[in-house]
């Protein structure tokens, strides 16, 4: 775990984001054991070999999460938004996600890293 990202989700000032933050970080480190982290443009990144796998961001009323290589995914209706390459799924406070379906599609997605 690195520790910039750890400070970064530390210092979100909505509790809420901060335990979806963490629950989301946790989503990529089951589904990429030897997945790399790192603060990049402002925002926690997660690599595979050195390729984009995952992003969290977060603003003001969401905490959205990317993932990268998406194009063969198949995805829940209406779930997530995005180009084909990339698919994002917005979280506002209050929202809750099936943590064993992201982990699913983080591996998945990352398989060919």
């Amino acid at each position: 775990m690195n520790q910039e990202v750890t400070d970064f989700i530390k210092a979100l000032k909505e509790p809420w984001q901060g335990e979806l933050s963490t629950n989301l970080r946790e989503v990529v480190h089951q589904a990429i054991p030897d997945v790399n982290e790192r603060i990049q443009y402002k925002k926690p990144h997660f690599l595979k070999n050195g390729k984009y796998a995952a992003v969290i961001s977060t603003s003001k009323n969401a905490v959205s999460f990317t993932i990268f290589n998406a194009a063969e995914l198949e995805l829940p209706e209406g779930m997530f938004d995005g180009p084909p390459e990339r698919k994002t799924l917005k979280l506002v406070k209050g929202d809750t996600f099936d943590l064993r379906q992201l982990v699913s599609l983080v591996s998945q997605a990352s398989g060919s890293l």
